[in-house]
């Protein structure tokens, strides 16, 4: 084999994968936003196999000799040939440790898992869920012991979402916003709290759907390669740069939840839809980790869309669509949307107290994998947890532990990334600032600069680079969690006037 036929090698194999990971993530996304919960086990089945197929081409003879060849010549690969060999072959060492039929078991578990979960959200029955997050959990420890024997089994679930994370890392990370922030939520609520109860208002759905179509806009969204759907809890997928979807949830009481959902998924989308052509078809059209990815979501949803220019910016708009928010001005709009108080749902939390909710499903997630919790006695765990970070009394488990999709479809490990990237945003911002006028563009409803800036220094490299490297090219310095304690610090001592 010569150099330029395993290049096309290369190239031949990502397509095939990308065919049948297209193929797998429709049927996801149909099975979560429409697809009749009777058919679930036949899409889990139709999962599976497409899974066994991903499987093999993955991990077989001719795949492994290919990528053989072209870590031996890496010194004649470009930059991205080099990091999609290296990508690829860490997937194949990992994949081949795992028996093909525990694999496919696991996938078409998680397919059928994810269907449970909606129906026991809704039905408040987390006897119905249970076994099924026993068989994933029981699962990925069972694969960390195959893939990564000499490795603690949690720290091998954050890696799959953020290359080369621990617990180390998170427990130092954690115990800097613990630090800083449980104080100043004390005191922000010793200030007192202010006017929120009008955004409350009867909003119909009509109308937050004209919202969100106007906001996936006003953000930069192409129509021609994004879309919005419903679902219980919102989320992006995307199939290439030309495919990008985005969900939320409409609640008329609650028009805000759906308003910043849809600029939290717009952030993915838009890092997703402005990945670089080149990349397109490979293992690289894809977020950098799951930290950078909601560095951009967290980013776009508060930073910029909690900001005061912003909301001023939308406040004939709101208007428009509540006359309860007619009737208040657009600082008080501010600081009602801005407001710090301890909650139950973790999609509806405020900046500050955010990262409280992920603290707890970390510390449940590290005592699941290490054993020392059992699923069964994961409610009551939770419920005491959010009693001693937040304070607030858990009514039931679709309040409680039911309320997130991500354990449901083996997502464990996944949520550090909502606290990394929430801290990496906020140094990201003073780093753009330096390039663009951000407050006026918030302001005057102007996002082409913006988002031209991400593009030129996140968005266009897909995963061409780890996640630590980015982070240092993007920002010229290494990643500092107390940018963050600083942002909120200085944000909300100006709302609560401490």
């Amino acid at each position: 084999m010569t150099l330029d036929e395993a290049k096309t090698a290369l190239a031949a194999l990502q397509k095939s994968l990308h065919a049948y990971t297209h193929a797998a993530g429709l049927l996801y996304y149909d099975g979560v936003t429409g697809g009749p919960s009777g058919g679930a086990r036949e899409r889990g089945e139709t999962f599976a196999f497409l899974s066994g197929e991903l499987y093999k081409l993955s991990t077989g003879v001719q795949a492994g000799e290919l990528l053989d060849f072209l870590d031996e010549n890496k010194q004649e690969l470009t930059q991205a040939e080099a990091r999609q060999t290296e990508l690829m072959r860490k997937q194949l060492r990992e994949l081949r440790k795992i028996p093909m039929d525990e694999y496919v078991a696991y996938q078409q578990l998680c397919s059928e898992s994810s269907a449970v979960w909606h129906s026991a959200k809704s039905k408040n029955d987390w006897l119905m869920w249970q076994p099924y997050l026993e068989k994933i959990v029981a699962a990925l420890r069972r694969f960390a012991s195959l893939v990564e024997p000499d490795k603690d089994p949690y720290d091998y679930c954050l890696d799959q979402y953020e290359e080369g994370l621990t617990q180390q890392t998170c427990d130092s990370f954690f115990a800097v916003l613990k630090e800083k922030i449980v104080p100043l939520i004390g005191r922000v609520k010793e200030a007192g709290q202010v006017p929120y109860d009008f955004l409350a208002a009867e909003v119909p759905t009509a109308k937050q759907e004209e919202l969100s179509r106007w906001l996936m806009s006003l953000i930069g969204m192409d129509p021609a390669y994004s879309t919005i759907a419903t679902t219980e809890h919102p989320f992006t997928t995307s199939f290439s740069k030309h495919d990008v979807r985005i969900t939320t949830h409409y609640y008329e009481h609650d028009f805000t939840a759906s308003m910043f959902s849809v600029i939290h998924e717009g952030g993915h989308a838009l890092y997703e839809l402005h990945i670089g052509d080149e990349l397109q078809g490979t293992v690289l059209a894809e977020g950098c980790s799951m930290a950078i990815h909601e560095s951009q979501s967290r980013f776009y949803e508060n930073i910029l869309g909690r900001s005061r220019a912003f909301i001023s910016f939308i406040y004939p708009k709101l208007a428009q669509i509540s006359p309860a928010i007619a009737a208040h001005t657009p600082e008080e709009v501010y600081k009602a949307i801005n407001r710090a108080e301890p909650s139950l749902i973790r999609t509806e939390a405020d900046e500050l107290t955010y990262c409280l909710h992920i603290m707890v499903r970390y510390e449940l997630e590290k005592t699941l994998m290490h054993g020392e919790l059992e699923v069964k006695d994961l409610p009551a765990r939770w419920d005491t947890l959010y009693k001693e970070y937040l304070g607030v009394d858990v009514p039931d488990d679709r309040h409680g532990v039911l309320q997130d999709s991500h354990w449901s479809d083996g997502g464990i490990g996944y949520f550090p990334s909502y606290a990394l990237g929430s801290a990496y945003g906020a140094q990201l911002i003073g780093r753009m600032k330096r390039d663009v006028d951000v407050e006026r563009c918030l302001a005057s409803g102007e996002f082409a600069p913006i988002n031209a800036w991400e593009t030129e220094h996140i968005w266009k490299y897909g995963r061409l680079y780890k996640p630590g490297e980015l982070l240092q090219k993007a920002l010229g310095e290494s990643f500092d969690p107390t940018y963050y304690t600083n942002y909120l610090e200085k944000k909300f001592s100006e709302i609560y006037g401490l």
